[in-house]
């Protein structure tokens, strides 16, 4: 690729699943991000009102899990419109722990979500269809192990999660094996996740 062209961000929600992508990316990577946790964000753009999704915010003490992505910067305006209510932040290389060498000399993006506007907002659920996109995308990049670590580290796992598995209102959902459906769904058993069943919802992103 010729020197500017490629730029990369640090998925660490939907995105660490190949499956969601949209653009013809150039190489993707396991990573960790230093210095940033993540967390449940109610997001209330006009069409995804009530939709809670992934976004990091600053903690030194804490490192997150996920997956560098390397793309062509022509794409970057597309990716930015699938992050609609994320701003795009630049990090450092090094706050980033690679699994593999970095192939290009690149900017370096992380998306974080814009708070909720008011008290109000700060309310709403889980699609379980993007939820399944993220466990999956965690199993397949970071194993067993690096999915339960992300259900354990991400804050927020109190927050209602709606049933739309076998009707999908995510944009972007994906197909599980029987075996990953067994594994998600005995993990989640394990936390203090209320299901709701609510046709009213609406669109998440991430």
């Amino acid at each position: 690729m010729a020197e500017g062209a490629v730029v990369g961000y640090f998925g660490y929600g939907s995105l660490v699943n190949a499956d969601t992508h949209r653009t013809r990316i150039v190489a993707s990577v396991p990573a960790r991000l230093k210095g940033w946790r993540r967390h449940w964000i109610p997001h209330h753009e006009a069409d995804m009102r009530s939709a809670v999704l992934l976004s990091v915010k600053r903690d030194e003490a804490h490192v997150c899990d996920g997956l560098l992505v390397l793309d062509r910067l022509e794409n970057l305006p597309q990716v930015d419109e699938r992050e609609i209510g994320y701003l795009r932040r630049q990090v450092q290389r090094q706050e980033l722990e690679l699994e593999a060498e970095l192939p290009f000399d690149c900017p370096l993006y992380v998306y974080e979500a814009l708070p909720p506007a008011t008290k109000r907002d700060a309310e709403g659920h889980i699609l379980q269809s993007y939820l399944d996109a993220v466990l999956q995308g965690f199993l397949r990049v970071h194993g067993e192990e690096g999915m339960r670590r992300f259900v354990s580290d991400t804050h927020g796992f109190d927050t209602p999660v709606l049933a739309d598995r076998d009707a999908p209102l995510y944009p972007r959902p994906v197909r599980l094996s029987e075996a990953e459906r067994e594994l998600i769904d005995s993990v989640l058993a394990q936390l203090p996740v209320c299901f709701i069943r609510n046709a009213g919802a609406t669109i998440a992103q991430g």
